[in-house]
């Protein structure tokens, strides 16, 4: 696995072998790591002012049945800083919300913008949408898969660590959520290790963890699960959590506290960790709840980094889709 990255006076640019970007599983090792530094060369850009309208004239539809900050935000950015253009969708603003199916809707967009980004519920969904679009599809997020924050987590240990192989990431709370299952994806791809530790009854996909186990095979990395969180966090480069409750499962917010009282990324659980890890969270976050203040505010963290870097990851992937 390369771990250098390609700093080039004139980047080529990423090219994918498939035209949506619905699951960092979907994508090899080399486009992972293409889009990685296809990321840092135009957060490079940015950063010094230089222009990149890789997308000039280009435009994204962006449709939200799942309210966000960074998502919206970093998109709309990002689509501009390319040179484009970026359109709000609102599910309560457009036809779909009304009973028109998903198909027709990615059949009508698909003759207007060049590119959809959709934020939804069930990754059924999604997939049913880009099997009907002729424009390339992201995905923003669903209940099953976060992939573009994974991509900005990886490009955050990257920048901070230099290097994936060998390293550990340790994800604790609930296993069964989007976040984790994209991580595990992740990892594994770039040749990682990653302990999941969440509580029992709240383990991972068992098909996505079965996939990532055979990915692992490939690229020297690895993936554990426990209801043990000490053992998880022993010798993490890297710990992660999320929320105990994603949205949608308001209802079940008192069971998820009892449930995940153990679990929650404190100083005393860090202490098990290498004394210089990280910590991320895709944000936002409840002080008190699944990490204390003392972690997410402190030395260790990069969440701030990390936000950033939705921005730079999705530009990315923007420019390796659409242009």
């Amino acid at each position: 696995m390369v771990n250098k990255v390609k700093w080039q006076q004139e980047w080529v640019g990423t090219t994918m072998n498939q035209k949506d970007f619905l699951t960092i599983g979907e994508c090899t090792p080399d486009e992972l790591m293409s889009l990685l530094d296809d990321a840092l060369y135009m957060k490079k850009l940015q950063k010094q002012g230089v222009p990149h309208p890789y997308l000039s004239g280009k435009v994204l539809g962006l449709i939200f049945e799942k309210s966000s900050t960074r998502t919206r935000v970093s998109f709309e950015v990002g689509m501009l800083q390319l040179g484009g253009h970026a359109i709000f969708l609102s599910s309560k603003d457009i036809q779909l919300g009304r009973g028109e199916t998903a198909s027709d809707t990615a059949k009508v967009l698909s003759r207007y913008v060049d590119g959809l980004m959709i934020r939804t519920f069930s990754h059924t969904s999604i997939e049913e949408f880009a099997q009907s679009a002729t424009v390339p599809v992201i995905n923003g997020l669903t209940d099953l898969h976060h992939p573009c924050q994974v991509m900005a987590d990886l490009l955050t240990i990257l920048e901070h660590k230099g290097k994936f192989a060998g390293l550990k990431m340790c994800y604790v709370g609930d296993g069964n959520n989007n976040m984790a299952h994209s991580l595990i994806e992740g990892a594994v791809k770039v040749g990682m290790n990653i302990s999941v530790a969440c509580p029992e009854g709240y383990e991972p996909n068992e098909v996505i963890l079965h996939q990532a186990k055979l990915a692992s095979k490939q690229t020297g990395g690895s993936v554990i699960v426990t209801n043990n969180p000490i053992e998880a966090v022993k010798n993490a480069d890297v710990v992660v959590t999320d929320v105990w409750t994603s949205m949608g499962m308001e209802d079940e917010h008192e069971a998820r506290l009892q449930a995940f009282q153990a679990f929650q990324v404190n100083e005393e659980l860090c202490q098990h960790a290498k004394k210089d890890y990280i910590f991320l969270h895709c944000l936002p976050a409840h002080r008190g709840e699944e990490v204390t203040a003392e972690i997410i505010d402190g030395n260790h963290s990069v969440v701030f980094d990390e936000a950033e870097n939705r921005l730079h990851a999705q530009k990315a992937i923007l420019k390796a889709l659409m242009s």
